[in-house]
Parts: C-alpha cells; sequence; structure tokens
C-alpha cells in the first residue's frame, strides 16, 4: 500500500498540439479508492497509464510512496492493472491465470497454490479454479482479472473501465463487489470510467477532467452538492443538472414567460459582476410537477417511467427561445405527452454559474 502523488503531470502525444494531460495535481491517501472520470478524449486512461508506466511523463513528476516514478520501469512499480478486456490467456485454467505473474517471478508452487487460493475465496472462483476462461461468463473472467492482480499484493490497482463489456446489471453487481473487496483489502486503487454513476458510487474522491485539465477532485458528495462549473454541474448527476443561459430581472430569472425566483444577495452578487445573463443550474429532483399555470409554465415532451420515480422532460416557452428542464416526480407520474403542467422549485439549492467562464458563482 502507498500514497499517490501527481504532481504538475503531464503528457502529450507525438504530433498533438495539445497536451493528452496538463499539469495534472492529485494528492491520493493510501488506501483510498480514487475515480478518474470524464468524457471520451479527456485524459483519464493516460492519467492511469502515465501512472503505470505504460506512458511517458513528459512534465512533472508521479511519486508513490513518495518515490518519483519518472524513468522507473513499469515491472519496478509493483502495480497490478485491470484491463477492460480481461487479458487472459485462453489455454490455461482460471488457477493458471491467477498464479501466472508469481510463477514468472520465481514464487514456489506451493506459495502460489495457497495465494491463488486466497484470492479464489474472496472473489468466490473456488469452483471454477480448473476451468478454462471460455467456460466462464463475463462477470467471473472479470473477477479472474481481479484475482490475478490480488494475489501479486501490489501496492496500488490501476483499473481502466473494467466494467464495460458487461451488461447493465452485471456491472451493477460487479462494482458493487470491487468496492467491497477494495475496502477489505486497504490497497490504493485508481479506477478509470467514463460511467459518471460509477464514479459517484465507487469512489472514496473522484476526479472530473475535461480536455487532459482536471476539473475538480472532491467526495461524490461534494460534487453533486456544490461544483465548482458549469461542467462538472452537466456532467455529474443522472439525468443530468438542467442549465440554463438566461436573462437577469428584477426578481429573479426570466425562463420563457415566467420568472424562476432568486434571494436578493445573490441577485446583488450579479449585479456586481456585471452580468445581465447567468446559467442557473437546478437538478431534475429540484423540480416539482404541479397544476398549469402555477410557477413556470411547461409542456410535456416525454415521460420515462422507471417504477419507483419517473422523469418529465418539458420546454418552458416557444420557438427559439424554448428552455428544456427535466423534472422527477416520485412513482407514477401525474402527466402524460403534451399535457402542460406548472413547475416549481422546491428549497434545494439553485446554482448560478457565469456564462463567460463557466465558474460558480457564490456558495
Amino acid at each position: 500500500m502507498a500514497s499517490i502523488t501527481y504532481d504538475q503531470a503531464c503528457c502529450v502525444y507525438p504530433g498533438a498540439d495539445k497536451l493528452a494531460v496538463d499539469q495534472l495535481n492529485l494528492d491520493i491517501e493510501d488506501g483510498e479508492f480514487i475515480v478518474l472520470v470524464g468524457p471520451s478524449g479527456s485524459g483519464k486512461s493516460t492519467a492511469l497509464r502515465m501512472l503505470a508506466g505504460l506512458e511517458e511523463i513528459d512534465s512533472g513528476q508521479i511519486r508513490i510512496g513518495g518515490q518519483n516514478m519518472v524513468g522507473v520501469a513499469p515491472k519496478d512499480r509493483d502495480i497490478a492493472m485491470v484491463f477492460q478486456n480481461y487479458a487472459l490467456y485462453p489455454n490455461k485454467t482460471v488457477g493458471e491465470n491467477m498464479g501466472f505473474a508469481l510463477k514468472m517471478r520465481g514464487v514456489p508452487a506451493e506459495e502460489r497454490k495457497q495465494k491463488v487460493a486466497e484470492a479464489a475465496r474472496l472473489l468466490d472462483l473456488t469452483d471454477y479454479l480448473d476451468r478454462k476462461p471460455a467456460k466462464l461468463s463475463g462477470g467471473q473472467r472479470q473477477r479472474v482479472a481481479m484475482g490475478r492482480a490480488i494475489v501479486r499484493e501490489p501496492q496500488v490497482f490501476c483499473m481502466d473501465e473494467p466494467l464495460s463489456n458487461l451488461d447493465a446489471k452485471l456491472r451493477v453487481q460487479t462494482r458493487t463487489q470491487i468496492a467491497a473487496l477494495q475496502r477489505r483489502l486497504g490497497t490504493t486503487t485508481v479506477y478509470v470510467t467514463h460511467d459518471q454513476v460509477e464514479a459517484m458510487t465507487m469512489g472514496d474522491r473522484v476526479a472530473v477532467l475535461k480536455n487532459g485539465v482536471l476539473q475538480q477532485f472532491s467526495t461524490p458528495t461534494e460534487l453533486y452538492d456544490k461544483p465548482v462549473n458549469a461542467f462538472v454541474a452537466g456532467f455529474i448527476g443522472s439525468p443530468a443538472m438542467n442549465l440554463v443561459t438566461a436573462p437577469i430581472t428584477a426578481d429573479g430569472v426570466q425562463l420563457g414567460s415566467s420568472t424562476l425566483k432568486i434571494e436578493r444577495e445573490r441577485l446583488d452578487a450579479l449585479g456586481k459582476l456585471g452580468l445581465d445573463t447567468v446559467t442557473v443550474g437546478i437538478r431534475p429532483e429540484q423540480l416539482e410537477l404541479g397544476t398549469a399555470g402555477e410557477g413556470l409554465s411547461a409542456v410535456v415532451d416525454l415521460v420515462e417511467e422507471l417504477g419507483s420515480e419517473s422523469y418529465v422532460y418539458t420546454h418552458v416557452g416557444t420557438g427559439e427561445h424554448a428552455i428544456n428542464l427535466v423534472a422527477r416526480a416520485p412513482g407514477r407520474a401525474p402527466a402524460r405527452l403534451a399535457d402542460s403542467v406548472g413547475l416549481h422549485a422546491t428549497s434545494g439549492p439553485i446554482h448560478l454559474f457565469d456564462p463567460r467562464t463557466g465558474e460558480r458563482i457564490g456558495n
């Protein structure tokens, strides 16, 4: 186990006109489960590969346990990788796959067998040790890949989108198992995903990247409640936060033909910034459906019934000035397609962002 530090770490690919990872700073504590998340091309996998030694660090440093990793070969970093494609040997049994790295290091057969058996018990693979990978399900193969990493007892686990090849139900089940296993082992883990739901449910802290630049590094709760900019606000949460850039009025913000009320002190702060428009962020659960003519007047475009809750997609206003808003309704939605409804902002926080920079305004 070890702490990890990214200190102004940069990486640029040959022929590229911009950095793949741009001055990344992260302090990861010993035993933490950290998730790197962002859209495709954000630099998250490159940052992980820099840690593992699979990509060169062009400037800055990455330290593991206080030791600078610049110039250190991947095999000497004491890191175990878990990949998206499992990378299992098809001609070897589960037990042989899990123990292969130990065999290459010259670990005696009896010790290898003991370590493989312990990992198999942790991963519920004891009954499958003599099977070949072709005889396993996707989730079982992923657990074998995890087992191969565990038996090495590394100081760091690096996981690059390990659940991408699994179906939706199996992904939920396996991510729970991975998170629980990491808590039990206490091994420092850096996990890459493009799925913000995975990031929010698995990580002790989450680093959100965009175009190679770190946007915010915080706990899932902090990311959700206080995003530092409009990008993080729109990326974290499912469905995404409603983000609307609208004119500022004397009482609040103009949405279509209705006004969303904003506190006077916050309006004064907007005035001091010289803004005449502002980007407003409202979570779907903060919008409550009501009777037409009350609150924000909206028309229903789509209803997603999920059983325990519903999401109602609406638009406020008409033509090119129409604004799309999503509201969450508990249980069955009291609205149908093309219905006219009223939207009320509940007591939850209304987020304000500078439309010029995307940065958060106030608390």
